[in-house]
């Protein structure tokens, strides 16, 4: 077995605040990539510049990384870093910012390249990252993925750069206003980290560790979806199982779902958490009869009775997604095609498998 998660982690309230110090001292200046506006909203930005300014750090704001961020965008914040003469960056919002800016790190350092080394296999180095979550879902601040929109291909991709964040500050205050959609879509995203990881070519004792740890946590929170008033706690559980299980993929990598998920959501829009979750429950009824104790033990802990039930309340919780019979045949010959993919499943995989997957989600 192997365990490599170099990311200095502290989640706490009033993270940002309390760890400014730290996070203004990787440089002179700082290059903060975020969104439009969600990052504004619940306060995430604005902790990041008075932390920044206390200790008279420099920095510029990129706040134009959209969902599912594009290499355009990628490389138009590079741009800007280079010409301020930044020399690290803070990501701060959900997946996006992120990832991107994991990527936008990667061109600044490499300035005399094009965005093609992003997906060619290279040693490069790249500049120190933060990271300051502010959604429940990707466990971006402690994995070393960035995934990104590939137009030439027509899907996202992560890059070919494994870069963890030097120093992840998350704090659960910033997801407790968050729209109910927005919440359930992210934290289904988490909960499709742990299922992919437990059930993982690439599974490991370390990385169930950190998969049947968030499946607790997160069961414990999970009400909250549903419509239960959340709590201070409630908001810490739900990052911090996102955490969690982003440590558990940081090992492993995630499976068939997230595979499948790309094309949703790059032809038809679908929110990235919804995208995964609806492939779930059939993801588990694919496994072989020699994993059912194990699936079990997994829809127990995470507060389920069967994998029925479970793909009842995901419908009820995501709603459904239209797949015509056409663009079934279309995901089930890539993924068939992605070797990567299949091999990612702890069994061997046919087409029929993976078409039954795609058919489970888009029924009623």
């Amino acid at each position: 077995m192997k365990l490599y998660m170099p990311t200095m982690v502290f989640q706490e309230k009033d993270a940002v605040r309390n760890h400014s110090e730290q996070m203004a001292h990787y440089g002179k200046k700082a290059l903060i990539i975020t969104g439009k506006s969600s990052s504004k909203k619940n306060g995430a930005l604005q902790d990041v510049t008075d932390g920044l300014e206390q200790y008279h750090t420099s920095y510029v704001i990129f706040d134009n990384i959209e969902e599912n961020p594009s290499i355009g965008s990628i490389m138009k914040a590079a741009e800007l870093g280079r010409a301020e003469g930044t020399d690290f960056v803070i990501g701060v919002g959900g997946g996006s910012p992120l990832d991107a800016a994991k990527a936008i790190a990667l061109m600044i350092q490499n300035r005399d390249s094009t965005e093609e080394v992003l997906y060619q296999q290279k040693d490069l180095r790249h500049l120190p990252v933060i990271a300051v979550p502010t959604t429940c879902g990707t466990g971006s601040e402690v994995t070393p993925y960035a995934i990104l929109t590939r137009d030439d291909l027509k899907t996202k991709q992560s890059i070919s750069h494994m870069i963890f964040p030097v120093l992840a500050l998350v704090d659960g205050k910033y997801i407790e206003k968050a729209p109910s959609s927005v919440l359930a879509n992210t934290a289904v995203d988490a909960l499709g980290h742990m299922l992919e990881s437990y059930f993982h070519s690439n599974a490991t004792d370390y990385s169930r560790m950190f998969c049947q740890y968030a499946m607790e946590v997160w069961g414990t929170a999970a009400d909250v979806l549903f419509g239960a008033e959340a709590s201070e706690e409630d908001s810490a559980r739900l990052m911090f199982a996102s955490s969690l299980a982003g440590m558990a993929i940081a090992q492993t990598g995630t499976s068939l779902p997230h595979g499948l998920s790309y094309y949703l959501t790059y032809h038809k829009g679908i929110p990235h958490g919804k995208a995964v979750g609806i492939f779930l429950a059939g993801y588990l009824d694919a496994l072989p009869e020699e994993f059912e104790p194990q699936v079990i033990m997994a829809l127990r802990t995470l507060g389920f009775g069967s994998i029925g039930q479970f793909a009842g309340i995901m419908k009820e919780l995501l709603g459904t997604v239209e797949i015509t019979g056409e663009e079934m045949e279309i995901m089930a010959d890539e993924i068939a095609g992605n070797q990567r993919k299949l091999a990612a499943a702890p069994f061997d995989v046919t087409r029929e498998q993976i078409l039954q997957i795609i058919q489970s989600a888009g029924k009623e």
